[in-house]
């Protein structure tokens, strides 16, 4: 048996959130309000949190506890989970090592690493009850894009799948397909994934020789398949593409679903809480409130009111009790609807601002258009140990590398060295790379500061 996975408390999630999903509103509120209140019990054996906490445990509320980001919690990572087994130096070595994505952490727990996409990496650690929570809400809330072959599968067990991401390192995503594959070792030879950062050439081969008949992947790296698919060098006959992890406009999916002759629909979810919006079969994202609370907020950190897009969010996990994350500050813009969603869920609607990268499209010695999607980019450099970066297109076979004051010349070389081997991959040999250190930026129209910058944005 395995110790990250527990059949039976898998099996009474996902009943609740059937039940829910069926459910009112009043149901709804009376879930949270009990998961609250357990959470806030749980993280007082978390010094860090114990502190914040004082005093306010049986309260059930949120109110008047400070909120909290990334950095401090990392800083203090042992007095912040409340599982002694959790130690720093043993769970960075094991989320180093490649060879072991996927596998239980101590036999018991599910570890992944944030990519540093607002600074320094985090690692996040999922017991088995956690797991079982983000399983049911990923089997049954993603909505059936294709409703008569979802009803007759709904694990999508008869389906091919293709993940193509950043399939190298302990990424949420990637975690969790090599633990389905454990799980399921009959689902190993039709979920498979791919690695976005070689050229696209061998990319599209090895798509070719899975043949999925469903392709996973964040949106951008839809958008260059789709180029690919139009342009006749991508033959897939999927029925349908599930993209997440970046904003996917209207005009971004339109062109997808046109290419693939197939629906398409993003999800919202974060190395924080997997899973935390779905969307219904409208198209709208729905939060899962009865497991995660989002607080959109202002810039001085009150309540936005409904309909009004925060210059960030307060996340609170109800289902992680080992590594509790309260008003965690997770930086997305998000705007909660006030009207509840036509589809008839008690789920609240939403939008979400993520990441808005750009993809940029350079030119080959041929004179050729290479397109590259901007999470690729950013992995090369996060890889070469540089996390704090602007990447800024200057011409048809330009590009400048801004490289934040806190890294030092060694650093800002290696990302320069790494990016132009990403480069040469993709055919790109040519490419000048001007490098900068310290300078100023542009932020995105989310907020979060853009890392990737097309010559067409600035």
């Amino acid at each position: 048996m395995h110790h990250d996975h527990d059949p039976w408390q898998t099996g009474l999630a996902a009943i609740d959130v059937l039940a829910v999903s069926a459910g009112g509103p009043r149901m709804l509120a009376g879930r949270r309000q009990a998961r609250l209140a357990a959470l806030l019990e749980a993280a007082s054996a978390s010094p860090v949190y114990r502190r914040r906490l004082a005093g306010r445990r049986g309260e059930g509320s949120l109110e008047g506890i400070a909120p909290i980001a990334k950095p401090e919690l990392m800083q203090h990572f042992e007095a912040w989970v409340t599982d002694p087994a959790l130690r720093l130096p043993a769970l960075q070595a094991f989320v180093a090592d490649p060879a072991r994505i996927g596998e239980a952490f101590d036999g018991r727990f599910v570890v992944w690493e944030s990519s540093g996409s607002s600074g320094e990496p985090g690692l996040f650690v999922q017991d088995a009850r956690a797991m079982a929570v983000y399983d049911a809400l990923e089997g049954l809330r993603r909505p059936p894009l294709n409703p008569l072959r979802r009803w007759l599968d709904p694990w999508c067990l008869g389906e091919r799948i293709a993940f193509v991401g950043a399939i190298t390192g302990h990424f949420a995503s990637t975690v969790s397909m090599q633990r389905l594959r454990r799980l399921q070792p009959g689902l190993a030879h039709r979920l498979q994934g791919f690695d976005f950062l070689q050229p696209l050439p061998e990319l599209i081969e090895q798509l070719h020789r899975h043949a999925p008949t469903v392709l996973a992947t964040y949106p951008s790296a839809a958008l260059l398949l789709a180029e690919e698919a139009r342009a006749g060098r991508l033959q897939l006959s999927l029925s349908e593409v599930w993209t997440g992890g970046e904003s996917l406009s209207t005009a971004m999916r339109v062109e997808i679903e046109a290419a693939f002759g197939c629906p398409a629909a993003n999800s919202y979810g974060a190395s924080e809480f997997l899973a935390i919006a779905a969307p219904c079969r409208l198209g709208v994202l729905h939060l899962n409130a009865d497991w995660v609370l989002l607080e959109p907020v202002d810039q001085r950190g009150s309540a936005v009111p409904a309909g009004v897009c925060g210059a960030t969010t307060w996340l609170t996990n109800l289902a992680n009790h080992v590594q509790p994350l309260i008003r965690y500050d997770i930086g997305d813009r998000v705007t909660l609807h006030a009207q509840p969603c036509a589809c008839g869920s008690p789920l609240p609607a939403m939008d979400v601002l993520g990441r808005t990268d750009d993809m940029l499209r350079l030119r080959d010695a041929r004179g050729r258009s290479v397109m590259l999607p901007p999470l690729a980019l950013v992995s090369v450099l996060e890889e070469a140990g540089v996390l704090d970066f602007q990447l800024v297109q200057t011409g048809a076979r330009h590009l400048q590398l801004d490289v934040g004051a806190c890294h030092g010349e060694p650093d800002a070389r290696r990302a320069k060295l790494a990016l132009h081997e990403h480069l040469a991959r993709q055919g790109l040999a040519g490419v000048r790379v001007a490098l900068r250190r310290g300078t100023s930026r542009h932020a995105g129209r989310s907020g979060k500061l853009q890392r990737v910058v097309a010559e067409s944005a600035r």
